[in-house]
């Protein structure tokens, strides 16, 4: 438990570390480490790719299923990793309204043999319809998606971590920046409690000439005085 709670605070504590430092670039207060172009031009693309993919996904499903209700259906199932229940296309449904309306209006009557006629390529059609679905799901819409989920996820995750790497060395070069900063400062101004004992030395010693100077002289006139008497 408490080494839980210690890398959780070791944890917050990097993460506003970072926090900061990013701040502080994207205000101009704090230098960042630019990366290679090669590859800045790499994840600009792979954005790009994204950005393209989501759409022409969407906006292909949209064109295969126009029926948003029937979208979010087929999008449930997709997760759940279950198999879509078969639907009748629209084509096949006026196909088997038709064979129904020609068994009324009996199949011997030229309305009733032709309604049979064209209930038989309306379901023709709708099974063309149904096989082109499937295969633009399989062949198309995966890859698609495969992207998506899968390779755009790891690209996302690298990216994070490249990031937060480059954020920890400008951090690192931040601190020694600082660190060297203040060593220099430190040694342009002397220190108060080192120079205090010299200078005392310093003074003593001027003292002790100024005596000894005066002491000289009081005696060189005495004995002048001396030799006059």
């Amino acid at each position: 438990m408490d080494f839980n709670v210690k890398k959780l605070a070791s944890d917050a504590g990097v993460f506003f570390t970072r926090a900061v430092q990013f701040t502080e670039e994207k205000l101009g207060q704090a230098e960042k480490t630019e990366l290679d172009p090669h590859l800045e031009n790499l994840i600009t693309r792979a954005d790009s790719t994204k950005n393209w993919t989501e759409k022409i996904l969407k906006q292909t499903e949209v064109l295969l299923q126009p029926n948003p209700s029937a979208r979010i259906e087929e999008f449930i199932y997709d997760k759940l990793d279950k198999k879509l229940p078969s639907r009748t296309t629209n084509a096949e449904l006026l196909g088997q309204y038709m064979l129904d309306a020609a068994i009324e209006f009996g199949s011997d009557t030229p309305y009733g043999k032709t309604l049979i006629t064209v209930a038989e390529y309306q379901k023709r059609l709708g099974g063309a319809e149904r096989e082109f679905l499937h295969t633009s799901a399989v062949t198309f819409l995966s890859p698609l998606r495969n992207f998506l989920e899968g390779d755009w996820r790891t690209i996302s995750k690298e990216r994070r971590l490249l990031e937060n790497r480059r954020l920890d060395l400008d951090i690192c070069k931040a601190r020694l920046k600082k660190a060297k900063l203040a060593e220099a400062k430190a040694a342009a101004t002397p220190d108060f409690q080192e120079t205090r004992p010299r200078n005392y030395v310093l003074s003593a010693s001027a003292s002790a000439v100024r005596e000894t100077s005066s002491t000289a002289e009081l005696m060189a006139h005495m004995t002048i005085k001396k030799l006059h008497f």
